[in-house]
């Protein structure tokens, strides 16, 4: 295949949504499969919709995830520069060739003359059937158009879309898709303030850039029958990268695409990472926070959509990357199931090694104030994530390793607390006691215990519960002779000395 080179082109408007990470995601995915270049561009045109901190966010998003630009803002590269906005200089000349070429002309419309027409004619567009009608250079003569640039009227270069003409979209997802050139308007390409729209902007930026292909979603295939003219009219029609418009990601339910406001009414992440917005309502957390690993969300995304056509579901980046291609993209709008992405979360927990998950757990230890040595805490990672979806259940399911249960299970305690476990339970904790410390190993607690099962003829409904609720405050948790190693022999006694007054009170 040829020299591939793609593009994620984010607008800095706000936070990522979780679509723009599969468009990266599948971007990535080509490039690096045919040994490609991934180039991150950001598109700024529109200073009306910036917002202070989101290109940030954007290449944060990115390092998480591990969608790693070869070009782009942060990246270097050879076609730079990669925002939009520096690259002002670039466009005008472009717009100015489609006027001189006759596809392109000047339009001096005020936006209360064009809402006008719009009270009188709900289905008003700019484009064949009214231009001829308006105030441009199509309708005024040659000299008044140059006087009212040089008296510095506010003006637009507006594409000249024919009138009676099939414009066809070849995709590689949806195949041939056909527009009628009377249904598009007449977008505009430039403002008199140099500043050029997306669709100018996106063709002379893909075309300078070489880009080979244009994956991104659906919503962008309306306009792409313009970006075909453009290609034409600008006398680039060979370079024409091939498109791939993706399928919406749709809400829960299946109706509709999926939306920040259904992350807030869920209660489900829509967004990479959290965003601190100026009010709480602005604000939400994001996969990250919510407590998954960046590469199980990357598989679940990879399946919003995408299909290999086998009954494998775990893929890591290198077998996506050899599995992906663009003709096994459905069309079909795909259903964003929270409790399937849980799903994966759990299975990358449960297989990861101990040093990598290590890694994410100890930020939310540190946020909690403890600072485990890494030892401690791979092993810690160990023994917990088999109980364990997203990322905080380490610390709710594990909390008692760093600090002494506030609360016990008094109901059970009741239910097997008597005299006689008393003094059983008294005599098991000297016995551990003299274990001596070097040698306190879940084996050797384990054989101790289960000596002094042997010795008194008790089953481990007798004691088991007890020494976890003495220990974790609770009955559930991970293995008993494994928390007990990881405790140490210092706290796990302590513990154990601890609980019996408690266990006395509740029967008291």
């Amino acid at each position: 295949m040829e020299n591939i080179r793609v593009r994620f082109a984010p607008s800095p408007t706000g936070a990522l949504h979780i679509g723009g990470i599969r468009t990266a995601l599948y971007n990535y995915l080509l490039a690096k499969k045919h040994g490609g270049t991934f180039i991150l561009r950001i598109e700024d045109t529109d200073q009306s919709r910036y917002v202070p901190g989101a290109e940030e966010y954007i290449i944060e998003a990115l390092r998480w995830c591990g969608l790693l630009p070869d070009e782009g803002p942060e990246f270097g590269g050879d076609y730079g520069p990669y925002r939009q906005s520096e690259r002002k200089h670039l466009y005008a000349q472009y717009a100015e060739q489609l006027v001189a070429n006759g596809h392109a002309y000047y339009a001096f419309d005020t936006a209360e003359a064009l809402d006008a027409h719009r009270v009188q004619d709900k289905t008003f567009k700019y484009g064949a059937a009214t231009r001829l009608r308006l105030t441009n250079s199509l309708t005024l003569p040659a000299s008044e158009v140059q006087q009212r640039i040089a008296n510095g009227e506010p003006w637009v270069i507006r594409l000249q879309v024919p009138d009676n003409e099939l414009v066809v979209v070849p995709d590689l997802i949806r195949g041939e898709v056909t527009f009628r050139s009377k249904e598009l308007d007449d977008k505009v390409m430039l403002k008199s303030d140099g500043m050029p729209t997306y669709h100018l902007a996106n063709i002379v930026d893909d075309y300078l850039m070489r880009i080979t292909h244009v994956i991104r979603g659906e919503e962008w295939l309306p306009s792409t029958g313009h970006h075909v003219l453009l290609y034409r009219y600008l006398g680039w029609e060979a370079a024409m990268p091939q498109f791939a418009h993706l399928p919406l990601i749709l809400k829960p339910d299946g109706k509709g695409k999926l939306s920040k406001r259904d992350g807030a009414r869920l209660g489900i992440p829509v967004f990479p990472l959290g965003w601190a917005g100026d009010t709480p309502e602005e604000s939400f957390q994001g996969f990250r926070e919510f407590g998954f690993l960046p590469q199980a969300m990357l598989n679940f995304l990879a399946f919003q959509g995408w299909n290999p056509g086998t009954e494998q579901e775990i893929f890591t980046i290198p077998e996506l990357i050899e599995a992906f291609s663009l003709e096994k993209i459905g069309k079909s709008g795909a259903r964003f199931d929270f409790e399937k992405a849980k799903w994966y979360n759990q299975q990358y927990v449960h297989t990861a090694d101990a040093a990598t998950l290590a890694t994410f757990v100890r930020p939310l230890l540190e946020t909690k104030g403890y600072h485990p040595e890494p030892a401690f805490l791979e092993s810690f990672c160990t023994l917990l994530r088999e109980r364990v979806t997203l990322l905080p259940e380490f610390w709710e399911k594990g909390a008692f390793f760093f600090t002494e249960p506030k609360e016990y299970d008094a109901k059970n305690v009741q239910k097997r607390w008597d005299a006689t476990t008393r003094n059983l339970f008294e005599q098991l904790t000297d016995t551990l006691r003299a274990i001596a410390d070097n040698q306190w190993s879940e084996p050797r607690v384990h054989q101790t215990v289960q000596e002094f099962m042997d010795q008194h003829e008790l089953k481990p409904g007798a004691l088991f519960p007890l020494l976890r609720i003495a220990l974790a405050g609770s009955t559930q948790g991970p293995a008993l002779f494994g928390m007990m190693e990881l405790l140490g022999k210092s706290k796990t006694i302590a513990r154990l000395d601890s609980a019996l007054p408690r266990f006395d009170g509740f029967v008291a």
